[in-house]
């Protein structure tokens, strides 16, 4: 829930049944409203506000009619990481919406770590559903966004048409806890993933402190040049994360300043602890879905990934295809996109757009 801060002036008239609150909800208004009309660095796409289970969340759109595609950001990214697939889609003749995903952007933030779970997530996007009006909707995921997409499909199979996992593949729930196993693999050393488990708020507290040099060492493509770390020492009591990245020696092609910078504003207004809780979900996710064990996603389905993103660790298009094939009945096709990493819908956007048209213009 978003609670607005009241004055004691304003508190008091409340209590006493004095005058003068329509003045302060006349003004509260015109400031959202104001937020509202927030003009979208991307031509055409507009924003506003809707309530989903119990928070309110903003959406950027664009396109009016056609099947509603839904596209899900991960982390640490937000809305604009679609910037390119949003006008080519909409041109295309789909209705559009991107959430700022919960815990980013001008979406509400939870306090409670629990409220960033798997469930939470996707009834979340169920919700966007019921505050358009549409019974069904593809939803698209990116990293984290691709296990909200799937994860949605699984709990609300009767919402979602067909399904885009980019990055992230789908694959059956492990029988053992992945925390558990991530803490045997890794052991003393820095893993990310356990450094945004770690308490006290640790992980967001260093983005938060350099937003700017976290987001430029993450944003950058499989060749693209650094500066040496600052530490090498693979061990977690070394130093936290942004040490470890080398400094980008400029910016990729396909990211330029005025990304970079939009990107930095949005993380320097909200922080980072709402995208970190995700991870903190690891366990509880895995604890709360043991009733999709045996589960499989029954829509069509398109997997998209750069041939380079670490998070196939070079994994072939026929090794994700039978991988994937024994937990999704209608894979419809793997594309590898070759010389990409892992931010495949802004690094490649041309390759990236024609594999999702393909895909949805098919399903017509």
């Amino acid at each position: 829930m978003r609670f607005r801060w009241m004055s004691a002036s304003v508190l008091a008239m409340l209590v006493s049944g004095c005058g003068g609150i329509d003045a302060q909800t006349d003004a509260e208004t015109v400031q959202e409203e104001k937020i509202v009309m927030e003009a979208s660095p991307v031509e055409g796409v507009t924003f506003r506000f809707i309530e989903t289970n119990g928070i309110r969340m903003r959406i950027a759109e664009m396109g009016d009619q056609g099947p509603l595609v839904l596209l899900v950001h991960g982390w640490p990214e937000s809305w604009y990481s679609w910037r390119h697939q949003i006008p080519a889609l909409a041109n295309a003749g789909y209705r559009v919406v991107v959430p700022e995903m919960r815990g980013y952007g001008k979406t509400d933030a939870p306090e409670l770590v629990e409220d960033y779970d798997i469930v939470h997530l996707a009834a979340d996007m169920v919700g966007v559903l019921d505050a358009l009006g549409e019974e069904k909707a593809t939803i698209v995921g990116h990293d984290w966004g691709a296990i909200v997409a799937s994860n949605s499909v699984l709990l609300h199979p009767e919402r979602f048409s067909s399904l885009v996992l980019m990055s992230v593949p789908h694959r059956s729930r492990s029988a053992a806890s992945p925390m558990a196993a991530m803490t045997a693999q890794v052991g003393d050393n820095f893993f990310y993933i356990m450094y945004h488990n770690e308490p006290d708020g640790v992980a967001e507290a260093e983005y938060d402190g350099d937003p700017r040099g976290l987001l430029s060492r993450l944003y950058l493509s499989p060749d693209s040049p650094r500066e040496a770390p600052e530490v090498t020492d693979p061990k977690r009591s070394a130093g936290g994360w942004i040490p470890r990245l080398g400094a980008a020696i400029g910016l990729p092609d396909w990211l330029t300043q005025d990304d970079l910078d939009y990107y930095v504003a949005q993380f320097e207004s909200t922080g980072f602890r709402g995208g970190v809780n995700y991870y903190r979900n690891f366990q509880r996710n895995w604890e709360i879905t043991e009733h999709l064990a045996d589960a499989k996603i029954n829509v069509p389905t398109l997997f998209i990934a750069g041939e380079k993103d670490v998070v196939i660790r070079g994994a072939t298009v026929g090794m994700l295809t039978e991988m994937m094939a024994a937990v999704v009945t209608d894979l419809r096709d793997v594309v590898l996109v070759p010389e990409i990493g892992h931010w495949i819908q802004q690094e490649d956007p041309v390759a990236t757009n024609k594999a999702l048209l393909d895909f949805l213009n098919g399903l017509q």
